[in-house]
């Protein structure tokens, strides 16, 4: 990222490494420093963070069939559904 002023697609980008503590320290500051004025993008990374730490939480949690089925209908995943 050379310019100056990142666009939220630029620090979007490389959330990933970011959120997982493995950006360089200076990506990190320069994404950090975006997030205090981008009230977007900050919405983006407390959300990716709540999913990961309810992914990891509730990973091993088990839903009823019919909740599983509704939700993956929702989502329109029902191709993907393993019962």
């Amino acid at each position: 990222m050379t310019d100056h002023h990142p666009t939220c697609r630029q620090i979007l980008e490389p959330l990933s490494d970011y959120i997982s503590g493995e950006a360089a320290a200076s990506l990190c500051a320069e994404i950090e420093a975006h997030l205090r004025n981008c009230q977007d993008c900050r919405a983006v990374v407390d959300t990716l963070r709540k999913t990961i730490h309810l992914y990891r939480t509730a990973a091993d949690a088990e839903l009823p069939a019919g909740v599983r089925r509704r939700l993956y209908h929702v989502l329109d995943l029902d191709e993907f559904l393993v019962e």
